[in-house]
Order: structure tokens, then C-alpha cells, then sequence
């Protein structure tokens, strides 16, 4: 096991692998280990990062109260540490969110960021009331609940499922709840237009709650590619592995510094939403 000391809390981290780097974000309850299937696969391309956002899973309670920037340098100085100057940024849901945080404020360190069923905003009465929930039980101490319903719809196996809980129960409920909250409030919707980096974003066909969110940032992003994925809905990085990795290999091998460029098939499902909802450009 890995651990960093940053601003006086110790951090979890994973290695593995060699090459391109890739750092991974999860969202509150969540843990490294909701990448399981991304460190698995593409660690035989790329150096694959993953962490335990303070107060969560392995990674120490922080006395500083949980927000993006803060998560933001915390993910800096991990780059430091591993001696890496430029990484690709890849955020699940509200881990997406703090991609764009990033993408913002650090883009000399990221040749690209990708967003799994993230947003730049929260601004649907459903999302919100999912987050409020979530603060609730967070606030109630209700970690095993969060836990379990967490793991219950970001696993396919029950192997997984249990080993998903015992790694949430490990976290603090007051940075859990510092984490949502932040997200309620958090919008950087009007300073996308200010992000030249290149984006990926990623999208499950079936999580229409999500098309506003999709189409908003495909419209604002400078530079950016949406892709949707048939059949799944939110949690892509578990329920739909195989194609987003194939996604983010595609991607990753486009953007990354051109003097180890090189192409690889297109084996990445590439679809459009409903057409009523249609949105690509």
C-alpha cells in the first residue's frame, strides 16, 4: 500500500503500469476501487493512477473541510510526488466535476481530461434531490446505508459488491458530507469556454437525466468529443468497462505528446442518444 503525507493528510494511492499517465476521480462514498476494471485493463498501455479523496476509503479524516480546489491540489501534489509533469484527468460523475476544477486551474498538467457521466453544475430538481440525500445520511452517520446503496449500483459481481463496502465503511461521514455538499452548490458552467484542453466526454444512452448535462458541455467546451454508450446507464466504469476503456485508448492515443503518437482500431462503441435528444454536433 501507498500512502502520501499532503498538507498534513496522509493519502492513499495506487500505481500500475507504465507509460502515458492517467489519473483517476471518484465521487463521494466511492472509492479507488470503483476503477477496478480501468486499472486492470489499462494499466497494460498506460501508467494508471488512481486515490482515496481525503476522509474516504483509506485515505486519513481532513481537518480542512473537503472542496474542489483543495481536492484539486491534492491531486498536484500526488503528481509531484510520482515526478509526473503532464497527466490525462478522468472524473466518474461528480469526480468529473473536479476534472473541469482542474482542467481550469492546473491545465499545464493535464494533456487531456475525460468525464464519465459528469456535470459542471447540478440544476435538475432529481440530481439535486439525490445529493441532499446523500448529505442527509452523511450527516446522520449512516455510513453503512451510504455504502450499501452506493455498491449496489456501481457493482456486477458479488465478490465486488462486498469488497466495494468494506472499502466505503473505511471513510469519514463528515468529509463524505463536506464532498456532496460542495457539489450541490459547485458551477463552473459559465467558465468552460475557458478550457482549451481536449475532453472527452462520456455518457451512458440510457441516463436521460444526464442528456442536459452532456449537451450543455459539448456546447460550451472549446474542444471536446461525446460519446455515448448503448445499453447502460450511470455507472459507466463498472457496468460498461470494456467499452469506455476502448474509449479512452482511442482518446489517450490521439491527445497524448505527439513523438509516441500512434493509432489503434476503433473497437469503441460510438452511438447517439434518442433523436429527440439528439445532441451531437
Amino acid at each position: 500500500m501507498a500512502f502520501i503525507m499532503v498538507n498534513g493528510c496522509r493519502l492513499y494511492f495506487t500505481v500500475q503500469g507504465q507509460g502515458t499517465p492517467i489519473l483517476f476521480i471518484h465521487p463521494p462514498v466511492l472509492t479507488h476501487f470503483n476503477f477496478k476494471y480501468q486499472v486492470e485493463e489499462l494499466s497494460k498501455y498506460f501508467q494508471v493512477i488512481t486515490f482515496d479523496i481525503r476522509g474516504h476509503g483509506r485515505s486519513a479524516f481532513s481537518k480542512q473541510p473537503l472542496t474542489y480546489p483543495l481536492i484539486v491540489e491534492d491531486m498536484k501534489q500526488l503528481l509531484n510526488h510520482l515526478e509526473i509533469q503532464k497527466a490525462f484527468i478522468c472524473g466518474y460523475s461528480t469526480g468529473g466535476s473536479i476534472v473541469l476544477e482542474f482542467l481550469l486551474s492546473q491545465a499545464d498538467r493535464a494533456w487531456g481530461g475525460i468525464v464519465i457521466s459528469g456535470m459542471s453544475e447540478v440544476s435538475d430538481w432529481f440530481l439535486k434531490n439525490k445529493i441532499v440525500l446523500g448529505i442527509t445520511l452523511a450527516k446522520s452517520k449512516a455510513l453503512l446505508a451510504l455504502a450499501l446503496s452506493t455498491s449496489w449500483t456501481n457493482t456486477n459481481t458479488k465478490s465486488s459488491f462486498w469488497k466495494m463496502v468494506r472499502e466505503e465503511q473505511k471513510g469519514n461521514t463528515q468529509n463524505i458530507e463536506e464532498y456532496y455538499r460542495y457539489s450541490l452548490s459547485y458551477n463552473c458552467t459559465n467558465q468552460l469556454g475557458k478550457i482549451e484542453t481536449p475532453v472527452l466526454l462520456i455518457y451512458g444512452q440510457k441516463d436521460k437525466g444526464f442528456y442536459r448535462y452532456a449537451k450543455l458541455m459539448h456546447a460550451k467546451l472549446p474542444n471536446n468529443e461525446l460519446k455515448w454508450i448503448e445499453n447502460v446507464k450511470h455507472q459507466i466504469p463498472t457496468k460498461a468497462a470494456f467499452e469506455l476503456n476502448d474509449l479512452m485508448k482511442q482518446f489517450i492515443y490521439t491527445h497524448k505528446e505527439p513523438e509516441v503518437n500512434r493509432i489503434i482500431p476503433a473497437f469503441f462503441l460510438e452511438s447517439e442518444p434518442p433523436s429527440e435528444h439528439s445532441i451531437e454536433r
